[in-house]
């Protein structure tokens, strides 16, 4: 068991970095946790998240007991500022992971400088590099270059290049590399780590105070697009350009995190690697980017979209690779002890061939609405679509795994029943409203069939509320979504029933859990132990309100949702209301998409476009 200092901080301590490929996680104490190179979903070379020093970090900070701890984004950038205050004074470490330029293929870098602010203060820096998940000890040497030096870490096909002002040396009994200098201030030290397919060959060294103005200058230039006027708008901006940050520049899509396996309940089992695309974000971040302005990046993700879901519509998967690639396959990481103790850690994700009927609604819907936002629907994206229907007017009464991919039991699923309803339900309008060609008759018998389906056996009399499956007597947060899909109004009765329902035994303060998983009331899951509460949820608990009429409740209990985000405004997953701390991999875009969507819902009015409703 490693020692105390050795194990990562909490999960709200940590600051996202990224360059549109990748993305590193940087610690209240200085240390970059996480970084995957050259993919989001590339093996870790700092890995110390998952682990202890021993899986790899880069700590840039004091040697000296720090007193306090101040950090910052730069406005509405990803460069990142932390200032450590000793008694011998302060330091300002800076942050930076530059976006490629130009849209270009050069190699992915890290940058971190440190600045004298006042007094002088004793700095450590701590390289150690650990590819394959901390598996891997790469062989690492000092090579001179004109008049430089740099330091190079090679292990099978995985090198990175270290240059900078103070350049550690090796640490033989910990197999590490240190180096122990001063800053005084006025003073400026800068580093680069930069990823290698050459390492005989290393790019040319770049200067990193210029690579820092041009990484602020990206996200300056990028949130200038930005349509918002309304309240949150710090919360707003800032969720957005996490977003862009977990896009995958190439192809387009949005990892659902940057992380794998940090747990949703602390210390358990429920362990996921979360670095793929999920095709139920899909009519979210449509939303989210084109109800702001973002158009450009909600073009590209239909784009990624399209490309993922072609071939032969029996082969459509819930999510896939940032690349489009299907095979996701997973497997634990033996030698990782997880963060904090909770194993396993996982690698891939098993659910990419569950049977999950939800999806096709979601498809469905986002292509719809970006019809609705004046995108042109072409002939082949539409045949696709109808490729896609007429797979699913076969297998619509099977029941699946349902949008929380359990690994319990297949059922009916009453959200999945919903979304069937939603796929045939924009199949219809696709004809009548947008005069694509299709068999409406048919799309139309079917939409209602389903409908007529869901308000008997999705509903429960004796519970007064719409269960999380037919037959069954648990409530699922899921439920919320019926008016935003427009399935029945806000005003419904049954609606209204189903909020209060779960407002009484979901919801815990402004917290709503996805369903009950406490071991022992519910086994649907097929999983062990508890989670937090499912922040997305929490949102779309005030989506309902709105949409019920309770506009005032509803403004209320997201500025409070708002104000759980971390100092930096980031979101995690899942929120333990016990423990008071963030759960989950961290940070979430579903939890980030559902905060922008429920800002689109209240304060649209104010913002380019609005989609309260996608009836």
């Amino acid at each position: 068991m490693a020692a105390q200092q050795d194990l990562p901080g909490r999960i709200e301590d940590y600051a996202l970095l990224s360059d549109l490929r990748s993305a590193a996680l940087v610690g209240l104490d200085g240390s970059v946790d996480w970084l995957c190179l050259p993919r989001f979903d590339s093996p870790s070379c700092f890995g110390r998240l998952l682990g202890d020093d021993g899986a790899g970090r880069w700590l840039l900070a004091p040697t000296a007991p720090v007193t306090s701890v101040r950090r910052r984004y730069r406005d509405t950038t990803l460069v990142l500022e932390t200032e450590f205050e000793t008694q011998d004074g302060v330091v300002r470490v800076v942050d930076a992971m530059p976006p490629h330029a130009d849209g270009g293929m050069d190699e992915p870098k890290l940058v971190r400088t440190v600045e004298g602010v006042s007094g002088e203060v004793e700095m450590r820096l701590r390289w150690v590099v650990r590819f394959a998940y901390g598996d891997s000890t790469p062989w690492v040497r000092r090579v001179r270059v004109g008049e430089q030096d740099h330091i190079l870490a090679v292990a099978g096909p995985h090198a990175v290049v270290l240059r900078g002002d103070r350049l550690p040396y090796r640490v033989h009994h910990e197999r590490a590399h240190e180096a122990v200098f001063t800053v005084a201030e006025g003073q400026r030290l800068a580093w680069t780590m930069e990823f290698t397919t050459t390492p005989d060959d290393p790019n040319p060294a770049v200067d990193p105070y210029a690579e820092i103005a041009r990484t602020e200058r990206f996200w300056h230039e990028w949130q200038a697009r930005i349509s918002y006027e309304g309240p949150h708008q710090e919360a707003l901006r800032r969720s957005l350009a996490t977003l862009k940050a977990l896009t995958y520049a190439p192809t387009g899509g949005i990892v659902a995190a940057p992380t794998t396996s940090l747990p949703e309940a602390l210390g358990g089992e429920r362990n996921w690697d979360y670095r793929y695309c999920w095709l139920r974000d899909a009519t979210l971040t449509l939303l989210a980017f084109d109800s702001f302005g973002c158009t450009q990046e909600a073009l590209a993700w239909r784009s990624w979209l399209l490309r993922a879901v072609a071939g032969d519509p029996a082969d459509l998967q819930i999510m896939y690779a940032i690349d489009g690639e299907r095979h996701l396959l997973e497997w634990e990481v033996g030698w990782l002890p997880g963060y904090h103790g909770a194993k396993p850690v996982r690698v891939g994700n098993a659910a990419f061939d569950q049977l999950q009927l939800d999806v096709y609604g979601e498809v469905m819907d986002a292509l719809h609405l970006a019809r609705e936002r004046g995108v042109t629907e072409s002939a082949e994206s539409w045949a696709l679509q109808r490729g896609l229907l007429r797979h699913l007017e076969l297998i619509w009464e099977q029941p699946d795994r349902g949008l929380w991919e359990v690994r319990g039991p297949d059922r009916h699923f009453t959200h999945s029943r919903v979304m069937i309803w939603v796929a045939f339900d924009r199949a219809v309008r696709a004809v009548e409203e947008d005069g694509l060609p299709g068999p409406v008759d048919r799309w139309r018998e079917l939409r209602d069939a389903v409908h007529a389906e869901v308000l008997a056996k999705g509903w429960n009399d004796e519970v007064g509320a719409f269960t999380q499956y037919y037959g069954g007597t648990d409530l699922d947060a899921a439920t919320l979504l019926i008016p935003a899909v427009g399935f029945l109004p806000g005003n419904d009765p049954r609606v209204q029933a189903t909020v209060t329902a779960i407002e009484r035994q979901l919801k815990h303060g402004d917290l709503v859990d996805r369903y009950t998983t406490t071991a022992g009331e519910s086994s649907v899951d097929g999983l062990s132990g508890h989670e937090g509460s499912f922040l997305a949820c929490s949102f779309w608990f005030v989506d309902a309100l709105a949409l019920c009429g309770r506009r005032q409740d509803a403004e209320a209990m997201f500025e409070r949702l708002v104000a759980l985000a971390n100092d930096v405004g980031l979101l995690a997953e899942e929120y333990d209301h016990d423990a008071r701390r963030f759960t989950g991999n961290f940070p979430q875009a579903f939890s980030h998409l559902a905060l922008v969507n429920s800002a689109a819902i209240l304060y649209g009015d104010q913002a380019g476009r609005h989609e309260a409703s996608r009836r």
